[in-house]
């Protein structure tokens, strides 16, 4: 986490190095557009926070292993796999609470199909391709992704989770 911290650090000298150097105050307004963001995401990350945090706390370890851990087996895959895809939002959005879950007692299969299942399946980008897309597209795309995030949740259980 470090390392990124400082990547994004550099990157964000850089370009405000180069807007600086602008006439147009290109700077400022980035500066701006950046304010405007973070103060757009706070809300969300807030919220994802608290869950992430109140799935540690209000759900017992003992009930997410049972649904979702080693013992869960194919049925704790196909649980995360829709658990991912009804997820919303973006990576810092969902990361905590899929950490969350992992670390509360999920096996590493079910952790991989509900990352895979946000990335793939996410609803939260449905509206969007719908849209921009088209109804066919979104079909063929969901029709041939749909068994990617149980059949990589399958092979990191058994790869890396010690098997079924």
């Amino acid at each position: 986490m470090l390392i990124a911290l400082i990547v994004l650090f550099f990157m964000a000298a850089a370009l405000f190095t180069i807007a600086y150097r602008q006439e147009d105050n290109s700077h400022v307004k980035g500066l701006i557009v950046g304010k405007k963001m973070f103060t757009g995401l706070i809300p969300m990350l807030i919220m994802a926070f608290l869950v992430a945090g109140l799935i540690q706390v209000a759900i017992p370890p003992e009930v997410i292993r049972s649904w979702l851990g080693e013992e869960a087996g194919l049925k704790g895959i196909l649980i995360g796999t829709l658990a991912g895809a009804l997820i919303p939002g973006g990576p810092y959005v969902s990361f905590p609470i899929i950490a969350a879950i992992y670390k509360t007692g999920a096996s590493t299969g079910t952790a991989v199909a509900i990352i895979t299942g946000w990335a793939m399946l996410g609803v939260g980008q449905l509206p969007f391709e719908l849209t921009l897309i088209g109804p066919r597209f979104m079909m063929v795309r969901l029709c041939t992704v749909f068994i990617v995030p149980p059949v990589a949740g399958i092979a990191a259980q058994y790869i890396f989770g010690g098997g079924f």
